[in-house]
This record gives structure tokens, sequence and C-alpha cells, in this order.
């Protein structure tokens, strides 16, 4: 979080300060590839490394990456000036930095230390509170310029963006991280094979990215984003719908269209929630939007996992609970399946398990298509501005 929100905004604020408004839409559809293109990939990358050379391997291929993106930073972007009498609100960044810190450690170690019955995960959520208190009232109540300025809360189309992209990165990330061991762990899919499955959704994303980098100027930005958000719930719809018997093309469909669905998303997104601010303000506005995007991945990865548990081992019971020698159901699975002995008995647990994990997971898929369907009424509240208007100008002057 601390490192993807600057570089985020750093490159925002460059995208927005070197292109004109006439293009400014292409340029963060370019811009946009590379931030969702990344997650995608990641899987299909991961696999590869994995089945290949080894499993630390997906985290040093990001030193040689890192490298080179820092020398082309260095390069590349625009130097800006600095303003010597500002002033960084050390208190506001502490009491922001403890809340993100403990909020983090509380999403990703509460499924291993199962929840609140660790005294590890109570603490973290206290602290998460108490930070978030202490920042929330001091810059409420701070007479001078505090971490995060306090009109940024006023406008009321960056407020609702926020919600959004809080919801894109949970539905995005949520789903990659369901995908996976679906794939890997129900249907037996190799590491590689899960990878390159999954790969094509990326495919979609790009081909969404340049249509909509050109549809921006032309078309009312809300328009966009509800089409976008209603191909990522059909998809979601599709994969609640996947048995064991799923075949690869559908997958892979699916796959296309949500990717298709996000990527018509995230660069309207992308621009509405700025278009509104003052120039002033949107260096800490793209700062505070990356913020929400990764938190917003964190929350929806933690609850899927912590759902697909819970509701894995509450399905299994439940359907347990049908299972008899008298069931007409077991009896047609024949002797292999004999409750009256051992193996037929673990056999049929097993097959239990595995239908329970298989509702499990379409439960998550429902529930993220829900998440989807509820950003569309938010799409209301944004303010934007007339489709055209950006693209008068450009030609005005040819």
């Amino acid at each position: 979080v601390f490192l993807g929100a600057p570089v985020c905004a750093i490159a925002k604020v460059a995208v927005r300060d070197t292109y004109p408004v006439s293009t400014r839409g292409q340029a963060m559809a370019v811009f946009g590839l590379g931030v969702m293109l990344g997650p995608i990939i990641g899987p299909t990358l991961g696999g590869w490394l994995t089945e290949y050379y080894d499993w630390r391997w997906v985290f040093y291929v990001n030193v040689p990456i890192g490298v080179a993106a820092l020398v082309l930073a260095l390069g590349f972007l625009p130097k800006r000036g600095t303003d010597p009498s500002a002033r960084i609100d050390l208190f506001g960044f502490a009491t922001l930095g403890l809340a993100i810190a403990a909020l983090q450690l509380f999403l990703d170690r509460g499924e291993q230390l199962d929840w609140f019955s660790s005294l590890e995960i109570q603490v973290e959520l206290a602290l998460f509170l108490l930070g978030l208190y202490l920042f929330v009232v001091h810059s409420v109540t701070a007479r001078r310029a505090t971490f995060v300025d306090r009109r940024l809360f006023t406008d009321r189309t960056f407020v609702v963006s926020q919600l959004l992209v809080f919801i894109v990165g949970a539905v995005l990330l949520a789903t990659l991280a369901l995908l996976s061991p679906y794939l890997e762990n129900l249907l037996d899919y190799p590491v590689l094979t899960a990878g390159l499955v999954l790969a094509p959704r990326g495919i979609g994303t790009m081909i969404a990215m340049v249509v909509v980098g050109r549809l921006i100027a032309r078309v009312d930005a809300r328009v966009l984003l509800g089409f976008g958000f209603g191909l990522t719930a059909y998809a979601l719809y599709e994969m609640s719908l996947y048995t064991l018997d799923v075949s690869e093309a559908t997958i892979i469909r699916t796959g296309i269209i949500q990717g298709f669905g996000i990527g018509f998303v995230f660069v309207p997104l992308s621009t509405v929630a700025f278009a509104t601010l003052p120039s002033e303000l949107r260096t800490q506005g793209t700062g505070f939007y990356s913020l929400m995007r990764n938190i917003g991945s964190s929350v929806g990865i933690s609850m899927m996992t912590f759902l697909l548990t819970r509701n894995g081992q509450i399905l299994h019971a439940s359907l347990g609970e049908h299972v008899s020698p008298y069931a007409r159901g077991v009896q047609w699975l024949g002797d292999t399946l004999d409750l009256t002995t051992e193996q037929g008995r673990a056999a049929v647990n097993a097959l239990v398990g595995q239908q329970a994990e298989v509702i499990a997971y379409a439960d998550c898929f429902r529930l993220m298509m829900a998440a989807s369907l509820v950003a569309l009424p938010l799409l209301l509240l944004l303010k934007v501005p007339d489709a055209g208007s950006a693209h008068k100008p450009a030609m005005a002057m040819d």
C-alpha cells in the first residue's frame, strides 16, 4: 500500500500534466493497461515461474522490474518544483499510517489466526480503530493544513469515485484469488495450466481500454461505467454457475468478459474521479484514489477467503446430514462408496466436501456480483463534464 499508492499518484499526475485534455483519456487508457494487466497477468507468470523454476522467483522477478521502473522514472518523469513553506502533518501521517498498517495485518493474518479468537487480531483491530479515530478527529479539528486536505471530501464526485474504485479493487483481486485455487484444487489443473486459462482475461482488458480510450471523449463516462459494471456482474453470475464439469472454453470466455468489463470501468473512473477537483488537490486525490483501490483489494481477498472457508464448513455439515445408507442418492453411488466400509465413508466424505466447496465458491461469486450491481446506482451521483467538451478544443485548433 505504501509503495503502490505514491507510485500511482506520481504517474497519474505526470499523465495529467503532460497531456492536453483532448488526449488525456487515451493517455489514461494506456496508463491503465499497466495498472490492470499487472494483477491479471500475475497468475500466469507466477504459474510459469513456479512450474519451471521455483516459487521464490515470484518475488525475485520484481527486482529487475523495479530497478528498470526506477531508472525510467528518473529519466522521463517531469521535474516539479517544491514549496519550501510546505509542511508535513506528522501527526496525521502517523495516525493514518498506524490505521493502514494495523488494517493490513488484521486482514492478512485474520484467517490464519482464527480471527477474534486471537489476541493479536484483537489488538490489530483496536489499533486500526484508534488510528482511524485520531486521524479523523485531527483532520476535522486541526487549524493548520492536515495530511489529507479536508476539501477532498467536499467533492461529491471524488467521494463517490472512492467507493467505486474500492469495489473495483475488491472484485478484481478477489476474483483472481478465488479462481486460482478453484482451478488447482477442485479441477486438478496444474499450476501452469491454471495460469494460462486465466490469462485471456487480460486480452479483454486490453481491447476494452483501447476502445474506451477512443470513446471517452464522445460518450458520457457514466454510460461507459454502467456498461463495464454490468459486464462484470454478468461474468460473476456465470462464474457462480461453475461446476466440476465446467470446460476450459467456458472459463476463458467468462474471463474475457470480466476483463472487458473491468477495462470499461477503470479508464472512465480514473478520468471522472478528478474531473471536478481543483488542480491543487489532484496530487493528494490520486494518492488517496490508489490507496482506496489497494485497500479494496485487501478487504475483498480477506473477506472472500473467510467466507469461502466458513461457508465450506457449514455446507459440508449441512450436506452431510443427508448422507446415510438409506438415502437414494447414496445407494446410486454403487459399491465403491459403501458407507458400511471405512474406505467408502472416507470417499463419501471427500465427495461431500468437494460439493460443499463448489457451492461455497458460487456464493462468493454471487456476493461479488451483488457488489458490482450496487455500484450502478452510485453512478447517478457522479458529476461529469460534457462528453464532447474535451474534444472540441482539439478540433478548433485543427
